[in-house]
């Protein structure tokens, strides 16, 4: 029976996704093997030794301590697409919002009619001009980051006339090919900036792309240019942004992540953290993100972790050696090496690294004991091991 401790509410959709008679699921469990968590911060969890793998349902997962994770040998999963529709129509919202006043005049409508004596209708032909903006139709959009949410958000731009430019240093084939082919995709983010008469956010946040949206990228986007963030509230600067904003740099900037700073500040749109909360966007991800586990604990496949290298193997042979280590030197043939004392004969390998840790999947055609494992951990550089007999 695997133990799975829900965090946070998890949608009964996840849930039913695992077999009530292999998985006991529960806010109260303990020894926890796995855990299903949205939002609760985690950076002062005490792990136990028996938990395994960690799955987010969600893209960010700035609430886990990935270092300790990584140190212990504990998978982190995320569900990156999962909310990537509820983000899309979110982002056209924002657009729309920054460009219209929609929010201002709606407001305004409700002073009139609660004012007494005034002629709803009379104000609202003297006054509407004062919420007036530009269409959409014909302007240019600049997304950054071209992944599952950052591809959607170009091509449902194109369906609304618009000029769409792209820029992501990491691009990948797969994201490419989700890319409508009239998507100028730019590989000098400054050459974005030019043309943009919005900009929409969609990388993930790190110590590397803290403050994106800085002065001196500010300095070189057109004038009046609308800044949406539905990514991270930490891509931008805030003093910055408040800055570009009093001189009119920055018509407009919409962000999903507000805080007392920029919250009260004119001509900016503070919304709180809609990106996914959505039914179906909750369901989605919670479904991922309990298919992620289960798939871990019980075929030992790494498919979307952010800290470890995607490994999936077809299971093959009698018993399975789940192996995550240092990526280091001769690491393949000593594995196999303890195999061959044991007169176990492999059935199937494969291994993959990602920066300083890397896992190995081995099918064997015997029952691996214990003792299998213990020999296994000896080698210096193996951090967890472990075994699955059919």
């Amino acid at each position: 029976m695997y133990r799975i401790k829900t965090l946070n509410k998890i949608a009964a959709a996840g849930i039913n996704q695992l077999d009530k008679s292999r998985f006991q699921v529960g806010d109260n469990v303990e020894n926890e093997d796995g855990i299903l968590v949205r939002s609760a911060k985690m950076h002062d969890y005490v792990f136990p030794e028996s938990l395994r793998a960690i799955a987010r349902a969600g893209a960010g997962t700035n609430n886990i301590p990935l270092d300790r994770c990584s140190e212990a040998g504990i998978v982190v999963f995320n569900t990156p697409g999962a909310n990537a529709n509820a983000v899309k129509e979110l982002v056209i919202a924002a657009m729309l919002i920054a460009s219209r006043d929609v929010l201002g005049g709606a407001d305004w409508v409700q002073e009139q009619a609660h004012t007494p004596n005034v002629d709803v209708a009379v104000a609202v032909e003297k006054g509407k001009s004062a919420f007036a903006g530009p269409e959409l139709y014909r302007k240019t959009i600049g997304v950054i980051g071209l992944g599952a949410i950052g591809a959607l958000v170009g091509n449902i731009a194109l369906d609304l006339g618009m000029d769409v430019y792209g820029y992501d240093p990491y691009l990948s084939v797969d994201a490419a090919l989700r890319l409508d082919r009239h998507i100028h995709v730019v590989k000098d983010v400054n050459e974005l900036y030019q043309v943009a008469d919005y900009i929409t956010l969609h990388i993930p946040y790190t110590p590397e792309t803290k403050d994106f949206i800085n002065a001196a990228a500010i300095s070189k986007m057109k004038g009046q240019v609308r800044v949406l963030n539905l990514a991270r509230g930490e891509l931008v600067c805030d003093d910055d942004m408040i800055e570009a904003l009093e001189s009119g740099r920055v018509a407009k900037y919409v962000t999903d992540f507000p805080n007392a700073k920029i919250a009260t500040v004119h001509n900016v749109v503070a919304l709180p953290h809609l990106g996914a909360s959505t039914p179906e966007s909750e369901e989605n991800c919670a479904v991922m993100a309990a298919r992620e586990l289960e798939d871990y604990l019980v075929n030992g496949n790494i498919r979307n972790s952010v800290n470890m290298p995607a490994l999936s193997q077809q299971r093959s042979g009698v018993a399975r050696a789940c192996v995550i280590h240092k990526n280091i030197p001769s690491m393949l043939s000593q594995l196999m090496n303890i195999m061959s004392k044991d007169n176990i004969n492999v059935e199937n390998m494969t291994s993959r690294a990602r920066n300083s840790y890397a896992y190995t999947i081995i099918d064997v055609n015997t029952r691996l004991s214990d003792t299998v494992a213990d020999d296994l951990r000896t080698i210096p550089g193996i951090i967890r091991v472990r075994i699955l007999n059919h």
